[in-house]
């Protein structure tokens, strides 16, 4: 036999040429025979295979699993990151109250990491809650309903959104510290990083974790080195202040120090802790034990970014460190550590911008994976749930990519401008993320001792000491958002108000995407369906343009549907009518011709008002099929010289009840 159909997926269709003894038919108990058979594909070598590898099978799902090690890179580099600018923000604030408002800094960077204590705890138990991932999506639509896990959904996908822009341009800004010459190509440096780390996300994730893993320790030794340095230098009295600071950046106005300033600095800094949910996000990533390699993972990312975040904010204020656009604060602790702008202070910013960029692997690592679940839930469109050829949600990825370059475009890659959107996606999440978990333990705490209910995501028993993780989790979602309404209401003039209205908006649409989904369904659906339709009438029309090969082959494949078959020609000049309808009766097989004249020299509506006068008259059980000859064109480009009305006809037809549209390719060499 030739060929024959074996795979189908939403990308292409696998064909096979086997002997037909090599397949094993499966028998049923109705005596019909299942034929199966695995499709012997290879893919050819393309700019694709060079740039993301290879096609990976399903079978090499479990070998793509990441070890702590790695998790660490992939998961924890968010929130690492977010050291090199949270402080700054920090500044930004305090500034509108003069150089003396910074000595606040290290009182606020302690109570942050107070929060990251007690964020790290609460999503500690979610991890061992929810060993197939727990994120806020899944805990919220498990434990308090449809629409809190669509709110869940939308911030967390506007937080990774916001990730990659505020990560990426981060990075950007430690760039054009280093070489301000750049400054004005800042926007396009950003676009092209952007599009970098979306291809090796394309690789698979054990790939891009083994990529990034390098960039993450050399960060981590660089920081660690820059701060014992400078902690060393400042006990021993020869740390002094940055010398040739930039100039101080109002960018707030002049303020005095109260509690609305000091909760504005607050909520600035606390956008070191963005990320720190993305480990329980991903804990089908790791290997097994996948939740205790989870949770150990996510307390090396916690002391790491905890020590790091209190390191840094430390010596800036003690160098006096400036906020400012054109140097970060990073960069002037760098070179006043290091005692300038040396070999150190180099690698220090190189390792600083790569983990900066990396930040963004996070979101590529999770938004993929959020808008998969949330598509096979039907509240996103259902292709994001597809893998890719290399075991990733590549459709995701790319989705990212795009929606970050546009904000990177529009806000012109810089930092400040960003800020004021972020974190708040974030907060809301870990608000309902442990809301959901506190509700989950109270619903643990009134089961029977052998009791056991299997939700969607977990199953749950009667665990001894719910009580204890009740109030964890708790306490968790009274801290979280308690910090969401204070970023909200701080930062609304900055920008905040977007996010405020984007939020609702995305939840809408999910909404709407759901609807269309369950509506479809029921609609589909077989029961209570009865028999098929029985076809007592086949009618089949053709539309033609002329006589020649391409409608020749189509007219031969509608006289197998039908024998009432009606070719329809629309006219627009009588004597090239006149001339068709001899050719029709030497080469029309004795099928009826229907002329359709056009007065105002119109193709398509004519014809379409046929078909709808056809189909308004049509009897029960009556199907017509509309046949469209199309050739096509040795070359794709060729299709620009040609009217394409075979697809706007179709296209015309896609919504007309009771009718089938066919088309009849006939290929030009």
């Amino acid at each position: 036999m030739g060929g024959q159909v074996v795979g189908l997926c939403p990308f292409f269709v696998v064909l096979v040429s086997r002997p037909m003894e090599s397949m094993k038919p499966t028998e049923l108990e109705n005596g019909m025979g299942v034929l199966r058979r695995t499709a012997e594909y290879t893919a050819r070598r393309s700019l694709s295979t060079w740039l993301i590898g290879r096609p990976l099978a399903t079978a090499d799902a479990p070998h793509q699993a990441i070890g702590k090690a790695i998790g660490l890179a992939v998961f924890s580099s968010d929130a690492m990151s977010s050291v090199a600018y949270a402080t700054q923000e920090m500044f930004v604030v305090l500034a509108a109250a003069g150089m003396l408002a910074f000595g606040l800094a290290m009182p606020l960077a302690l109570a942050i990491v107070g929060l990251l204590v007690i964020l790290t705890l609460s999503y500690e138990q979610t991890i061992h809650a929810y060993p197939n991932g727990g994120g806020a999506y899944i805990v919220a639509r498990d434990n308090l309903g449809e629409l809190p896990a669509q709110i869940a959904g939308a911030a967390l996908l506007t937080d990774y959104i916001l990730t990659v822009a505020v990560s990426i341009s981060s990075g950007v800004a430690q760039i054009t510290s280093a070489v301000p010459s750049l400054f004005p190509y800042r926007v396009e440096l950003a676009v092209a990083l952007v599009v970098l780390v979306m291809v090796i996300n394309l690789r698979g994730v054990k790939e891009s974790g083994t990529i990034f893993a390098i960039p993450t320790y050399f960060f981590l030794v660089m920081m660690y080195l820059m701060v014992v340095i400078g902690l060393a230098r400042f006990f021993l009295g020869r740390l002094g202040g940055v010398t040739d600071p930039p100039p101080l950046e109002m960018l707030h106005g002049v303020q005095a120090i109260g509690l609305f300033l000091i909760l504005r600095a607050f909520s600035s800094g606390t956008t070191a802790l963005t990320g720190v949910e993305a480990i329980s996000n991903g804990i089908p990533a790791f290997r097994e034990p996948r939740s205790r390699n989870a949770g150990i993972t996510l307390m090396w990312m916690s002391g790491i970014l905890g020590s790091l975040l209190l390191g840094i904010t430390f010596l800036s204020v003690k160098i006096s460190a400036v906020p400012s656009e054109a140097e970060t604060v990073i960069s002037q602790l760098a070179r006043t550590a290091y005692g300038g702008r040396n070999v150190l202070y180099l690698a220090a910013i190189a390792a600083t911008t790569l983990i900066l960029v990396m930040a963004a692997n996070t979101s590529f690592a999770d938004f993929p994976r959020l808008s998969a679940l949330l598509a096979a839930d039907g509240f996103l469109p259902r292709q994001l749930a597809y893998r890719g050829s290399r075991l990733v949600f590549s459709r995701g990825i790319e989705a990212l990519a795009l929606i970050a370059c546009l904000l990177v475009i529009i806000f012109k890659a810089s930092v400040t401008l960003l800020i004021p959107l972020y974190a708040i996606g974030v907060f809301l999440s870990f608000t309902l993320s442990q809301a959901g978990m506190a509700h989950r333990w109270w619903k643990i705490g009134h089961l029977a001792a052998n009791q056991e209910i299997v939700e969607r995501g977990s199953t749950l028993r009667h665990e001894q000491g719910w009580q204890f993780k009740m109030v964890v989790n708790g306490f968790g979602a009274s801290c979280t958002a308690v910090v969401a309404a204070i970023f909200a209401s701080t930062k609304f003039a900055d920008g905040a108000w977007i996010v405020l209205l984007l939020i609702p908006t995305i939840v809408f649409f999910l909404s709407g995407i759901h609807r269309h989904y369950r509506n479809l369904a029921e609609n589909l659906s077989l029961e209570n369906y009865g028999a098929p339709p029985h076809v007592l009438r086949h009618r089949v029309i053709l539309p033609i343009a002329g006589v020649h090969r391409g409608s020749l082959a189509a007219l031969a494949y509608a006289q197998t549907l039908s024998d009432d078959v009606t070719a329809v020609y629309v006219s627009l000049d009588p004597v090239e009518t006149e001339k068709l309808q001899r050719k029709w009766e030497i080469w029309g097989r004795g099928v009826r011709f229907q002329v359709v004249d056009s007065p105002y020299r119109l193709l398509l509506e004519p014809l379409l008002m046929y078909i709808e006068q056809i189909a308004a008259n049509r009897q029960p059980n009556e199907v017509i099929t509309i046949v469209v000859p199309q050739f096509v064109p040795k070359h794709w480009w060729h299709n620009v010289l040609h009217a394409q009305t075979a697809t706007w006809l179709r296209l015309a037809l896609l919504f007309k009840p009771g009718i089938v549209i066919t088309s009849v390719p006939y290929q030009v060499q």
